[in-house]
């Protein structure tokens, strides 16, 4: 019956065609499967009521029972609005109105008694709440007291056609009604007799309107569970099929530069993480399949060493490579660096920015397909078309999720056979994140920290501490130390409150004066010679504090620099607090961060201050952030649209993945081709809704 769930929903007649037009426009839902799997987010018992006296401002939704004793239009034009006072035994709540005014009227009344759920805004010292979802109190609701409903996301313009939480909850419940009878099963008997798992159908109809809180449970974990076993599934046949079709160079010799390095400019010795990685590496290249590994370590662990080793295997075998980073101060930096010291075993070295002048480019491009240059280091101007190798062996992409799906896999085109390829990202991953997300990549992890770091010291301190700070200041750059300075924003936010980089310019200036102290300054507005002006000045120590916006998050190392003040530090996320942190600490000297913030915190922000205050664990940083905020705005998911969960919690349902995977393995371990009788019904639904599925590693 899988035809059914494809059909459209402008031909449903429990749809208008108006209704069926924004349900596309702003929820994605195309067709009753569609509709099928949007899950409501939260649930609403009706046996929940909240006294007006007990409201919070932490609360997300609330749900009254009251009596409307006032009911006005205030305002005129544009600032007309309906406001209406909700009683109940404790006290009194505003509801307002700002459009669809005379349908609301036509429901409410005054003194009658209704269910009202929304959130509450907190303003001039009193509660109030916009746009309310409103009922009348009835006998039927009083029948539903043991009932739990869906609660599901929508907006203004779903709310201006009446299709409101309750609005799309009473639609999807008249589909759930007339058609699951042709939702068919997606998993062999064998998985859900072992998982005791209940059926699919079963599983919509209880996830929309759960028949008790144990059937909820039952429907949630069965949803998920396929989720989470068709993505890994995915990533295993993915994983499968490269390693059988892509053939690459075999990397056969350790030959006279990776050893003079090793032997001779290597001046400290590899870490055990660090000599791990090496070895998986180095198998990887000799194996004659095509690399694809994920390098994953906390900031300052030692990974561009790792790059540095990976690269120079190529040269001993007759190959390129190249180093491909987020922006034009780290690729600048990276190649300084590695110039340095492999310019004098006879490595050619090279460097492609945006920034790189015609005449320059054309003679790099020369002899880049002449063989002239062993490494190229750049941005993602390597990606343009005309950048051609005679033989890349091997491609490194530092901070991948900063690169579109598209840039990376134009990699491809720059060889007959496809390059070796590694992926580095010193943005700690939590385990269930990266087993979801790069499951069909190797995964290598750096798990510890080069000895001789010493801790960095993380302070939180309010705005009435800043003199404080600047006298701190002082007496650092009295040591020789130099100071970073970073700022959110380069220009005033009209809708919150944020230090502005230029007003905090201005103020560090006039408590720093010349001749005494020296400062530069940069954001991302600059121009590139401007900013690789003013990074060369405090590189070389001629400026003492370095004024910044977030352009200096990624890489930069400066092991003068001691001092890290992160102003509106309540306004980042968790891993760009970590990952700003990570710029201090890279040299001899005792190191700190300190985060500046208002007075006025959200629990939220209270709680990534006081976790980057009580850690440094990029893994519990990570772990932290994930819950906060989901995978999507962890690692930029929800910009690139490669993971898109509709009921899978990646911070939560360990677990479940952990037997999703295993399901998977012993499936493409047990039945390769998924053709075993037993398995028709999951090689059918991989086959419609996950054989064309774009992961982040579609590079490989």
């Amino acid at each position: 019956m899988l035809k059914m769930l494809d059909t459209k929903i402008e031909f449903l007649k429990e749809i208008s065609s108006e209704k069926a037009k924004i349900l596309k426009s702003e929820l994605n839902i195309y067709t009753l499967k569609d509709a099928f799997e949007y899950y409501p987010f939260r649930y609403l018992s009706k046996e929940n009521y909240q006294k007006i006296s007990q409201i919070d401002s932490c609360d997300m939704e609330v749900q009254i029972i009251g009596k409307i004793i006032s009911l006005e239009e205030k305002g005129s034009g544009k600032k007309m609005r309906l406001s209406a006072i909700l009683k109940d035994d404790s006290s009194l709540i505003e509801l307002i109105w700002f459009n669809k005014i005379s349908w609301v009227k036509k429901i409410i009344k005054l003194n009658e008694k209704v269910i009202v759920y929304g959130k509450p805004n907190f303003f001039k010292g009193s509660y109030s709440i916009s746009h309310p979802e409103i009922e009348l109190f009835n006998l039927s609701n009083q029948k539903l007291n043991f009932s739990m409903q869906g609660v599901y996301s929508s907006n203004e313009k779903l709310r201006s056609r009446y299709l409101n939480s309750r609005g799309i909850y009473k639609i999807i419940n008249k589909l759930v009604n007339s058609y699951s009878m042709y939702i068919d099963e997606t998993l062999s008997n064998e998985i859900l007799k072992n998982l005791k798992l209940i059926s699919k159908k079963d599983a919509i109809i209880n996830i929309h309107s759960p028949g008790s809180k144990l059937l909820l449970r039952h429907a949630k974990r069965r949803l998920k569970f396929e989720e989470f076993f068709f993505i890994q599934l995915s990533a295993l046949i993915k994983k499968k099929f490269t390693h059988k079709k892509s053939k690459s160079y075999k990397f056969k010799k350790i030959g006279y530069f990776f050893n003079n390095f090793f032997k001779k400019k290597l001046e400290f010795e590899l870490t055990n993480a660090q000599k791990k990685v090496i070895k998986q590496i180095r198998k990887d290249l000799n194996s004659g399949k095509q690399m694809n590994r994920l390098l994953q370590g906390d900031v300052g662990s030692g990974k561009t060493i790792i790059a540095v080793m990976s690269m120079l295997i190529a040269k001993d075998n007759g190959f390129q490579s190249c180093f491909i980073a987020p922006t034009e101060i780290l690729a600048n930096q990276h190649f300084n660096q590695v110039d340095a010291i492999l310019s004098s075993i006879g490595i050619k070295v090279n460097l492609l920015t945006g920034s790189t002048k015609f005449s320059v480019r054309k003679k790099l491009f020369n002899d880049l397909i002449d063989g002239k240059i062993d490494i190229l280091i750049g941005t993602h101007a390597i990606f343009e078309e005309n950048v051609k190798f005679k033989n890349l062996g091997i491609s490194i992409i530092d901070e991948q999720h900063r690169f579109g799906v598209s840039q990376r896999s134009k990699m491809w085109s720059k060889n007959i056979n496809p390059p070796h390829i590694l992926v580095m990202t010193a943005t700690p991953i939590p385990r269930t994140l990266a087993m979801t997300l790069y499951g069909d990549l190797d995964l290598s992890i750096i798990d510890e920290l080069p000895p001789g770091r010493k801790p960095i010291s993380t302070l939180h301190k309010f705005d009435s501490n800043r003199l404080a700070v600047f006298e701190f200041i002082k007496k650092e750059i009295s040591k020789g130390r130099q100071i970073y300075i970073v700022y959110p924003l380069i220009e005033e936010s009209k809708a919150f409150d944020y230090k502005d980089l230029m007003d905090g310019y201005e103020s560090i200036c006039r408590h720093f004066l010349k001749p005494d102290y020296q400062i530069s300054i940069l954001h991302g507005k600059m121009k590139s010679k401007d900013k690789e002006y003013e990074m060369d000045r405090f590189i070389k120590g001629n400026t003492n504090i370095m004024i910044a916006t977030t352009v200096i998050e990624v890489g930069v190392n400066i092991p003068n620099a001691s001092v890290m003040i992160i102003e509106s530090a309540e306004r980042f996320g968790l891993s760009q607090l970590h990952q700003l942190r990570g710029r201090v600490g890279r040299g001899v000297d005792k190191s700190y961060c300190i985060l500046m913030s208002s007075n006025k915190l959200s629990n939220d922000a209270k709680f990534r201050l006081s976790t980057m205050v009580r850690t440094q664990n990029g893994f519990e940083i990570a772990d932290a952030d994930l819950k906060l905020r989901g995978p999507g705005d962890l690692m930029g998911t929800k910009q690139s649209g490669d993971l898109n969960l509709k009921i899978g919690d990646l911070s939560s349902d360990f677990n479940i993945i952990k037997y999703a995977r295993y399901e998977a393995k012993k499936i493409i371990k047990n039945d390769p081709k998924i053709s075993h009788i037993a398995n028709k019904l999951i090689l059918r639904e991989y086959k419609k809704n996950y054989s064309d599925k774009i992961y982040w590693s579609k590079i490989s």
